[in-house]
């Protein structure tokens, strides 16, 4: 319960602190003193990463996202161009072969704004629910979202301006999202319209990929301008309330990504492709309070880390059932 408070906590904001003494096992402590004696281990990373650098190894997870992601959106486009009744609507609210299914935080927006429950809108959203739920939350966003495809690109030209020194990142207070969150939902209540919906990258990517790009499409464009030569991955980091509110079901999904201390080298070469950075405080030396732990809830199960790591001291598992095919 106390990895689930502190988890949901850095979901809506909160820094990682480094963990008081008295948190740690004796497992984790004793692999902890072993690690600073073993003055070889320096020379272990340093190796490790120069054959990396020499052996760059292949993003399988990253190709299997996107291609599920294309994929995904594809079968909107197919199902409307073709008129069959395979997958209707779009990513905000739809059916799947006659099943309804509506994005949680879509269907909250239009319940505080209409302040009534459709029955259609109860069957789409626990559909969804149960869905999200069991594959994780914020596995929407990175498997799923068409927004985060193109960020996904803009976060790419970011970085290759960076290494250039063309620009530098401006990170923003993560609880910042949070404060969207209420905003937005304070908003729909009381104007009675959903104003979360009229701005919602995904919403407008999604709807542009199936009926056609609208002037909704000048706001995108802004967005990812933004995210190339200002702050990387400003909107998914800093204010989508979508985001916010998969982690919260995330938060308890069974699907995870997994952290083994004894294999790690702390060389953080997973850090630096994270999305969300501070879901992996863990890998720094010294702060795995367990042998065994569970990446938090703000986590999109994106898979980089997984494939980054070279020491596969990651991995991305359902909890019971063992590690997912590699």
């Amino acid at each position: 319960m106390k990895h689930l408070i502190k988890s949901v906590a850095v979901l809506l904001g909160a820094e990682p602190k480094k963990p008081q003494a008295d948190e740690y096992t004796p497992e984790a402590l004793a692999i902890h003193a072993e690690q600073r004696a073993d003055k070889s281990r320096i020379a272990l990373i340093h190796a490790e990463i120069a054959h990396k650098k020499q052996h760059k190894l292949p993003e399988k997870w990253r190709r299997r996202r996107w291609t599920v992601l294309i994929v995904v959106n594809l079968l909107f486009v197919v199902s409307f161009q073709l008129d069959i009744q395979l997958l209707e609507g779009a990513l905000t609210a739809s059916r799947f072969v006659g099943f309804h299914m509506a994005d949680l935080n879509s269907a909250l927006q239009v319940m505080l704004a209409y302040k009534e429950v459709v029955i259609n809108l109860v069957i789409g959203t626990s559909t969804v629910l149960v869905l999200w739920w069991l594959l994780g939350g914020r596995t929407f966003c990175s498997w799923v979202c068409p927004y985060h495809l193109l960020a996904e690109w803009a976060e790419m030209a970011h970085d290759y301006l960076a290494k250039k020194k063309i620009i530098t990142d401006h990170p923003f207070d993560r609880r910042v999202r949070t404060v969207f969150w209420l905003v937005f939902a304070v908003l729909a209540f009381v104007t009675g319209y959903t104003v979360y919906e009229t701005i919602s990258p995904t919403g407008i990517v999604s709807r542009a990929l199936i009926y056609g790009p609208g002037a909704g499409m000048v706001w995108v464009a802004t967005l990812l301008l933004f995210e190339i030569f200002y702050s990387k991955r400003a909107w998914c980091r800093y204010a989508c309330p979508i985001g916010l509110t998969y982690g919260l079901v995330g938060s308890v999904s069974p699907l995870k990504v997994t952290y083994n201390l004894a294999t790690c080298f702390h060389e953080a070469e997973c850090k630096k492709v994270c999305e969300v950075p501070h879901v992996l405080d863990m890998v720094v030396k010294g702060r795995a309070t367990e042998v065994d732990l569970l990446v938090g809830a703000d986590c999109t199960h994106c898979g980089r880390c997984v494939d980054a790591c070279p020491t596969h001291s990651l991995n991305l598992e359902f909890k019971g059932l063992g590690q997912l095919l590699k």
